[in-house]
């Protein structure tokens, strides 16, 4: 279903493409997507779609060489276009783009022709320094990892970032907060920004230097701004979303999440807003829920699985969008197998081929990676899912909460869920290799040791509830390490959710002081969990998966945990 708006002047889009006027309307057309992760090679994922007959079907997608062949198609169609992207191009990536700090990514857009992407919150995993180091280009290290490894110069991000609401101590913008491009005459004022609660989603001293501010008052006194600067239509690029369902959305009346309230107060003079962040694709007519604010509200889910195709009607005479649509287009490339069977190149939908010179890129850096992703680390008698059952509980949360406390002389370790990005599937004779455990934690976290008492214990399970986005609703689960077990009953008040915290079977005491072993993500109040942070540093330990790779080395054949070690009281909502 495509969102339709001056349909009159959307019928002229093409003819205004090729028609020259001095001062006539003129077809634009932005493609944007959001949140690739570095999605260098196809993610074995699929688009639920239906086809013309209204058949229920897969469309597999992604894959950084199909993608840069759909860009290229979309631009064929009208030469007046920009490329932009909403946020999170890089980090939590999968191991041939993240092993060497994203560098292919970058190259991979820099190809496929990106003008302009706003900064997500994953873009600051690294700290400033090294997102600066990807906009500038040069071998600085700025990690653990280093830099330059396959290329030996890494010439920087050909397109720009744009940060609009992360300001430096001496009160800058870390990028520039906005951009004009002229279009065949038409002037686009682009803003670009990031969630404001991004030092609760990265390690916070990474972002320590910096400050995150509101997103609607930062957007809303610059479109003025961009208005005094001849800009013909406003845009914004925001690390921010909804959650909806089908990936052209069913009407904004159905969307729930965090971008709503921000929407709600945006100046009406904005003509499209590009968002990303929920990995959920829609596009959205908002005038159906504010006729004041007709503007369009699109996102194209996640890891270049899709493209939002926007067309914008541009009066450049009154200066305004006369017209304007937008569709999502789903990426398909190739097809896979997957546990259930093979998931097929749907006919029905168009099939882009691989764009030759991204694909070479790709497969260089597969190529790099392949010797140190497939080491074999040890072997697993079954596999360790990231699926949480009725208490929310999983069991590859329970294995990495082992691994943390195997690798620490601690009492108790904890993982978060949100911090688990893949499924962890040994291949049939059992192995595992490094490339596996690295996809479950991509982030170079490192294990850290913090004194808590029990009653801090409590409360921060406590906020896997009511804390941020952390909601009864949408709770971030922590999984413990064996021997530490407790449950919760969502019908009490808040603070008196969590019920009979025990290890090794005894009571956990308040006063207490207990040996909590955590990523340094969690230890400095990440994901909203602020009651780690007060607690006492007592030691540091190794990266997050040099600890999961000495744990299953260190236990061959090993069986993973049951997931038992917590306990729902209360009856969980039917499905």
């Amino acid at each position: 279903m495509r969102v339709l708006l001056a349909l009159s002047a959307i019928l002229a889009l093409t003819a205004c493409a090729t028609t020259p006027a001095a001062r006539g309307p003129v077809a634009v057309k932005i493609i944007a997507l959001n949140d690739f992760h570095g999605a260098l090679e196809p993610p074995k994922a699929s688009v639920p779609a239906t086809d013309a007959t209204g058949t229920a079907v897969q469309v597999p997608a992604g894959g950084a060489a199909y993608l840069a062949a759909a860009v290229a198609r979309l631009k064929a169609a009208n030469p007046n276009n920009l490329v932009v992207a909403a946020g999170d191009l890089t980090s939590a990536s999968p191991f041939a783009s993240s092993q060497f700090l994203d560098e292919p990514s970058i190259l991979a857009m820099n190809m496929i022709g990106l003008d302009l992407n706003a900064v997500g919150n994953h873009e600051f995993d690294r700290g400033p320094d090294e997102l600066l180091r990807l906009q500038n280009g040069g071998c600085a290290k700025h990690t653990a990892r280093t830099p330059c490894r396959v290329d030996a110069r890494f010439p920087g991000a050909k397109f720009r970032y744009l940060a609009a609401n992360v300001r430096t101590r001496d009160g800058a913008t870390l990028f520039p907060a906005t951009a004009i491009r002229d279009v065949a005459g038409a002037r686009i004022g682009f803003i670009g920004l990031t969630l404001k609660t991004t030092p609760s989603l990265v390690v916070p001293t990474n972002v320590a230097t910096l400050r995150f501010e509101d997103e609607a008052a930062t957007i809303n006194a610059l479109v003025p701004k961009l208005r005094a600067q001849g800009a013909d239509a406003i845009v914004v690029l925001i690390h921010q979303g909804v959650y909806a369902k089908g990936y052209n959305g069913e009407g904004c009346a159905a969307m729930t999440g965090p971008l709503l309230p921000i929407l709600a107060k945006l100046d009406p003079a904005v003509d499209v807003v590009v968002s990303g962040h929920t990995h959920n694709a829609y596009v959205c007519d908002y005038a159906a829920v504010d006729p004041a604010r007709p503007f369009l509200v699109t996102s194209a889910g996640k890891s270049g699985m899709l493209l939002t195709d926007i067309d914008l009607s541009i009066d450049r005479a009154a200066h305004r969008v006369a017209g304007k649509r937008a569709t999502n287009l789903i990426v398909q490339g190739e097809g896979y197998d997957a546990a259930a069977g093979p998931v097929p190149v749907q006919p029905a939908f168009p099939v882009y081929p691989a764009e030759p010179a991204v694909g070479s890129l790709v497969a260089r850096y597969v190529a790099a990676a392949e010797p140190i992703a497939k080491r074999i680390v040890g072997r697993l008698s079954g596999p360790a899912s990231r699926d949480r059952n009725a208490s929310g509980e999983s069991v590859l949360g329970d294995l990495v909460a082992d691994s943390q406390l195997a690798a620490s002389r601690a009492d108790i370790a904890f993982m978060n869920s949100y911090g688990l990005r893949a499924d962890l599937v040994p291949a049939a004779d059992g192995s595992v290799t490094y490339g596996q455990l690295y996809a479950v934690q991509p982030f170079g976290n490192v294990v850290q040791v913090k004194g808590l008492t029990g009653r801090q214990l409590r409360a921060v399970l406590e906020q896997q509830f009511d804390s941020g986005t952390n909601t009864v609703a949408n709770p971030n689960m922590l999984a413990g390490s064996r021997g530490f077990t407790y449950a919760y009953d969502l019908r009490r008040p808040a603070g008196e959710r969590v019920r009979d915290l025990r290890l090794n079977g005894q009571a956990i005491a308040d006063d207490r002081v207990y040996r909590v072993a955590l990523s340094n993500f969690l230890a400095t109040g990440g994901d909203n969990f602020t009651v780690f942070a007060s607690g006492t540093d007592l030691a540091g330990g190794p990266e997050d998966v040099d600890a999961l790779e000495a744990y299953v080395a260190a236990h061959p054949g090993m069986t993973p945990p049951v997931a038992n070690r917590i306990t729902r009281l209360d009856p969980p909502p039917a499905k």
